[in-house]
């Protein structure tokens, strides 16, 4: 007999959730077929099962268990069932044997096999930012939507579809002057997340600051170079590359905006890690670019995209979204204009991006229109001055609309006159 355990996920974990079981009581499991997803205060992984036998599940989903409990035990003295697939593989040589003109047939059964696995993913229901705004304004849930996007996902089309046939989807309309309520457990990711944000408002002497960015020249560049560059490295040309780019070159100018307090002393980092806030559908994540100040932008967007996809995917690991020095948030993809983001402890700053919005500006005397965006950094003011954090800011807006300094980290010409 066998006993599979909550395992020791990382020092700091002593408790995880039992989200749900993959295998049902009394099933036949082979050795490493994963038994169940357990969620923990940052992530989701799978428990697989230490032998091969019969299962008996103990706990429950929905409980919190803490490391060391007891899941499930594995019977290894009962006998495997015969498998059906073994036993049908020789009868579909006989077929073949006595009928070869069908062989171009089986190929196309075969095709047809993955897709259907594909509907029960991890990934099926699931929503990338844009069409997950769709549903949530139009208050539809991602559970009475079927993606047809891979894996089952749900894409713009579908959520666009779904609020076309809001009255339709779930039966009938809801009732009106309903006062009905709900009770759902909230998810330990959610909790985690939620004491995060009450520490750092409790423990940050926190203070925003705002500018704004004229994205024209970005815009240009990302028009010009989008399609050479995407067939280059086979990713998009995205914002979040020049935002990270610009930050670690005026973390570089402005150190403590890249510390944090620890016990008395202020720890400064020579290098950049940068997370990035990603939405999944079970929470806010946010996975880490390691050493950003030394990648082009082609490898911070490849990361960017990876640690999205396994973010969407429910596939982040403890490494991913563990350290930080800084963090980056764009609102901007769900349509915040302006907001003021929240320090992530036990970082110092926090740089908030926001909707990308055509507005009048004044340009050498005279009334344009131009992409602007607003900037807000957080920032906890024990640690940086109101002249850092400024400066900081601005620093960022002049990268970011002279896009040629962040070749060489100052103005071409001034390192030509060597004036810096």
């Amino acid at each position: 007999m066998a006993d599979l355990k909550i395992p020791a996920v990382a020092e700091s974990i002593t408790e995880v959730t039992l989200s749900k079981f993959l295998v049902k009581d009394g099933d036949y499991v082979e050795l490493d077929q994963p038994i169940c997803e357990v969620e923990t205060d940052k992530a989701s992984q799978e428990l697989p099962s230490p032998a091969a036998g019969k299962v008996k599940l103990v706990a429950s989903e929905g409980d919190d268990l803490k490391v060391g409990a007891l899941v499930a035990t594995i019977d290894e003295s009962a006998a495997a069932p015969a498998k059906e697939a073994k036993t049908e593989a020789p009868k579909a040589e006989e077929k073949k044997a006595e009928a070869p003109q069908k062989k171009a047939e089986a190929p196309k059964a075969e095709a047809k096999a993955p897709v259907a696995e594909t509907k029960t993913s991890y990934a099926t229901g699931s929503a990338p930012p844009a069409a997950q705004k769709i549903l949530d304004e139009g208050g539809v849930a991602n559970k009475d939507v079927k993606g047809t996007g891979v894996s089952g996902r749900i894409t713009k089309a579908d959520a666009l579809e779904a609020i076309k046939n809001k009255a339709s989807i779930g039966g009938a309309k809801k009732e009106a002057f309903s006062r009905g309520e709900r009770v759902e457990k909230m998810s330990r990711l959610r909790k985690t997340v939620a004491e995060r944000l009450v520490y750092s408002k409790n423990s940050t002497a926190m203070l925003t600051t705002f500018n704004e960015v004229d994205m024209t020249n970005i815009n240009k560049i990302r028009a010009k170079y989008g399609d050479a560059f995407k067939k280059k490295y086979d990713v998009n040309l995205g914002m979040m590359s020049f935002f990270t780019k610009a930050v670690c070159l005026a973390l570089e100018k402005y150190p403590a905006v890249n510390a944090y307090i620890d016990e008395g002393n202020i720890v400064y980092h020579d290098y950049c890690d940068i997370s990035i806030a990603v939405s999944t559908p079970k929470g806010l994540v946010v996975p880490v670019i390691r050493n950003a100040e030394s990648l082009s932008l082609a490898e911070i967007e490849k990361t960017v995209k990876s640690l999205a996809i396994k973010g969407r995917d429910g596939q982040l690991t403890m490494d991913d979204m563990t350290g930080g020095t800084f963090t980056i948030s764009n609102g901007g993809v769900f349509g915040s204009l302006m907001s003021t983001p929240i320090i992530n402890p036990p970082q110092s700053a926090i740089l908030g991006m926001h909707k990308v919005q055509d507005r009048p500006m004044v340009i050498d005397g005279k009334i344009e229109i131009r992409p602007m965006m607003y900037l807000a950094v957080s920032y906890d003011h024990r640690i940086i001055d109101g002249k850092e954090s400024v400066g900081f800011l601005v620093a960022i807006k002049d990268f970011l609309e002279n896009p040629d300094k962040m070749l060489l980290g100052a103005d071409p010409i001034d390192l030509l006159l060597e004036m810096i």
